[in-house]
């Protein structure tokens, strides 16, 4: 039996995991902190938000919209152990030359996509064009259409998923009066991606996270077997890119 000690040390554990993974965001957060590209006096906005449960492009965390000469979009947050990937959306007003700047720790694989999932940069050596276009990006020589864009953050392929990752990414085009932070938590306990949204209940029946279904490739792409189906953050869908 399980006494009341035992679930006061677990609580107790994970909120020391939970302090640690806020004090290795927060240094990820003061190492980006700089006025590069500033303009005036920069207002400064804060959102703390929790991620999908649903590790998935689809689910990703808004960080804002991006505008030429005024907004520059941080996102600080950890990968933490055994958690594959996470993905943050954004939007481009107009069509302009965007400049993405990154922190924290080594071994972190950083992936723009556009709309259709099409894969515009990539820093993963070995990713070709993909790999030339994202050095553009750091260094500010790469345009993005008008539209609509995900990151996605992973480990690179030769780091163990059980490795926890702190990471900090800055996007901007050209200089910037407002500053908008985005810190990204781990998702909460029992959160439900799809709340009453028909849309995504039908989305989740298809990936196979809705249950009920026996189709065995739902099963694969959520990791599971048949009787147990869950598309989240652990699933097959975050090894395909």
């Amino acid at each position: 039996m399980v006494s009341l000690s035992n679930y006061a040390d677990v609580g107790s554990m994970a909120q020391s995991l939970q302090q640690s993974i806020d004090a290795a965001v927060k240094r990820v957060q003061q190492q980006a902190a700089g006025t590069g590209g500033a303009t005036g006096k920069v207002q400064e906005y804060e959102q703390s938000v929790n991620k999908s449960a649903m590790n998935a492009a689809p689910f990703a965390t808004n960080i804002g919209t991006l505008v030429k000469d005024t907004s520059r979009l941080n996102v600080f947050s950890s990968l933490a152990s055994n958690d594959p990937a996470d993905f943050y959306k954004f939007s481009v007003t107009s069509a302009g030359a965007v400049t993405l700047g990154t922190v924290g720790d080594s071994g972190v694989r950083l992936q723009l996509m556009d709309r259709g999932g099409k894969i515009v940069a990539d820093s993963n050596k070995d990713a070709g064009a993909s790999y030339d276009a994202f050095q553009k990006l750091k260094s500010g020589q790469m345009s993005l259409d008008k539209g609509d864009y995900t990151l996605r953050v992973a480990r690179d392929k030769d780091v163990p998923v059980k490795d926890s990752k702190s990471y900090g990414v800055q996007l901007r085009m050209g200089n910037y009066s407002k500053d908008y932070d985005t810190i990204a938590k781990q998702p909460a306990k029992g959160d439900n991606p799809f709340g009453n949204n028909t849309k995504l209940q039908g989305l989740a029946s298809i990936l196979g996270a809705g249950g009920g279904s026996t189709n065995a490739a739902s099963a694969l792409l959520g990791g599971d077997s048949i009787s147990n189906y869950y598309a989240g953050r652990g699933s097959l869908l975050n090894t395909v890119l």
